[in-house]
């Protein structure tokens, strides 16, 4: 697939919308850790991200190809402000408890009134995977994606949009179209829901993983009897959700 070009910011100051910066054909890697980042898709201004970027310490220091999972927030943290990307998930595991992963963590910021679901954003998102894959050492054979609440749509509808292009996904507390879920019936999925979520009702997830089911489906389906909408914490608490992401590879076509 040939990449699209892009320019790459890599100060917080242009991530925030106070500088400029020119297109440069080539850009040293950042330092390892959760820093800010830009994308704008060159000749559609339209597609532009910003987003978290985060490399483990030993990125440098090995040649291998790395795990990648992209995390969608929810609706609250939308945005031109990257810190409250760090409120939930991975993010937030990340800059406030030091946590350490072992795969490269992009996490983008939808801007203010627009959805992960929507076709612009969807299509933003699946430019900037093609320009991390582009820019950095990426096992394109284990691409993850998980988000929570509007990112659990976005989880969903990316998926099916792209359905050659990931590993497994694991959407939180979202919904989907379960008329196109046959198209994801090869991909490991694991769904979580809250039994007394009064945004996204339960039968959201439900839906999807019946239509799974139906159409013979790898799906997974934990529900929390006692929560609510707040199905993400506990979830992106448990390690085992990032061990059952790692052992997953791109099935071949």
């Amino acid at each position: 697939m040939k990449m699209q070009r892009a320019v790459l910011v890599w100060t917080a100051m242009a991530v925030l919308g106070g500088a400029g910066c020119a297109s440069v054909s080539k850009q040293p890697e950042p330092p390892t850790g959760q820093y800010p980042q830009s994308y704008v898709k060159e000749g559609d201004e339209k597609t532009r991200l910003n987003y978290l970027l985060y490399l483990p310490e030993s990125y440098p220091k090995s040649r291998k190809r790395w795990p990648l999972m992209l995390f969608l927030h929810g609706a609250g943290e939308r945005g031109n402000d990257l810190e409250k990307v760090k409120m939930h998930g991975p993010p937030k595991l990340i800059a406030k408890e030091g946590k350490e992963f072992p795969f490269i963590l992009v996490s983008p910021q939808c801007p203010e009134g627009e959805w992960w679901s929507s076709d612009l954003e969807i299509a933003a998102l699946s430019a900037l995977l093609d320009d991390i894959v582009a820019r950095y050492r990426v096992d394109v054979d284990r691409i993850y994606v998980t988000g929570l609440s509007m990112g659990g749509f976005g989880t969903w509808r990316l998926a099916v949009d792209y359905p050659g292009r990931f590993a497994a996904i694991a959407p939180i507390c979202g919904s989907g179209d379960p008329a196109r879920a046959e198209r994801i019936k090869h991909l490991p999925v694991w769904v979580f829901h809250g039994a007394k979520d009064g945004t996204v009702p339960l039968k959201a997830s439900e839906a999807m993983v019946d239509a799974l089911k139906k159409a013979g489906g790898n799906v997974r389906f934990t529900v929390y009897p006692e929560a609510g909408h707040d199905s993400w914490t506990e979830t992106y608490n448990n390690p085992e959700l990032y061990k059952w992401f790692l052992k997953h590879k791109r099935a071949k076509e």
